[in-house]
């Protein structure tokens, strides 16, 4: 198995954006946006994701079936969420009488 180098300054620069990432994230938190604050949060987690898992994870240099079961994963978590959020949506619909 061959092994990537990847070099510092992709490291640094993944690094900063990350960084980045964290003000933003602090930032948004400041600033209302009413029910898109966790919509915002959720798309800056998800980039800040996507960078850890492609850089430091070496998902990007690794072979296609590597990217396959990463991108299973993900779909298998979106699916998670999604059945989760309907399921917390859907509980102001049931009204129980006695």
């Amino acid at each position: 198995m061959s092994e990537h180098i990847v070099s510092k300054k992709t490291y640094y620069t993944v690094f900063f954006a990350l960084m980045l990432g964290t003000a933003l994230t602090v930032a948004a938190a400041f600033v209302n946006l009413h029910s898109f604050n966790i919509v915002v949060a959720l798309l800056i987690a998800g980039v800040k994701a996507t960078l850890v898992i492609f850089f430091f994870m070496h998902v990007k240099y690794s072979s296609r079936l590597t990217k396959l079961w990463v991108a299973v994963g993900f779909i298998w978590l979106f699916l998670m969420l999604a059945i989760t959020m309907t399921d917390y949506l859907s509980r102001a619909w049931l009204t129980y009488k006695p």
